[in-house]
């Protein structure tokens, strides 16, 4: 079992103020307004490693990611994410299908702390809101999302590179740049 102590030292540096953003007030809005969050990354054979995060925050105009996962149901996941700090999230809305991934090749385990709790629960309610307008009851993403703080790891990233994964002819495109 992988615990965050243990991952190898990235470089962290501070996110700047002033960096211009990846993502546009759009983005930002979808993927905080209940966006579902998949989590990938990979081992030194490039074989995957996927898991549905129980939560996410988007902060300073998307230049810091936080994504949550299950320690308990993650543990090649973040083997992998703490050998090399890669990992990609994609975020999806379920009403609409609109779909962002960002990629990072500078990820960092931590523990989650009780002031995530907050956040978890802000990413549950955004889920719950989602799920049932495309007819699946609050009680499912409450099943889908349940965790226990203690077995929570979070992951924090600088997005490097954003594409847009929306169905349709723009999928997979680089995103430019928002603000």
């Amino acid at each position: 079992m992988i615990r965050p102590s243990c991952a190898p030292p990235f470089a962290v540096s501070p996110v700047e103020p002033n960096a211009p953003s990846l993502l546009s007030p759009e983005h930002l809005a979808m993927m905080e307004g209940g966006a579902s969050v998949i989590v990938s990354s990979c081992d030194a054979e490039l074989v995957p490693s996927v898991m549905r995060a129980v939560g996410s925050q988007v902060s300073a105009q998307g230049r810091l990611v936080t994504v949550y996962l299950c320690r308990s149901q993650s543990d090649q996941l973040l083997r992998d994410v703490a050998r090399s700090g890669r990992l990609a999230a994609v975020f999806s809305q379920p009403s609409s299908h609109r779909t962002v991934q960002l990629k990072t090749r500078g990820a960092r385990l931590r523990e989650a702390r009780e002031d995530d709790a907050p956040v978890l629960q802000h990413y549950l309610k955004g889920m719950e809101r989602e799920l049932t307008l495309i007819g699946f009851g609050p009680v499912y993403a409450r099943a889908m999302l349940a965790h226990n703080l203690d077995d929570v790891v979070a992951i924090e990233f600088e997005p490097d590179q954003a594409f847009d994964q929306t169905p349709g002819p723009k999928a997979g495109r680089a995103i430019e740049g928002g603000t």
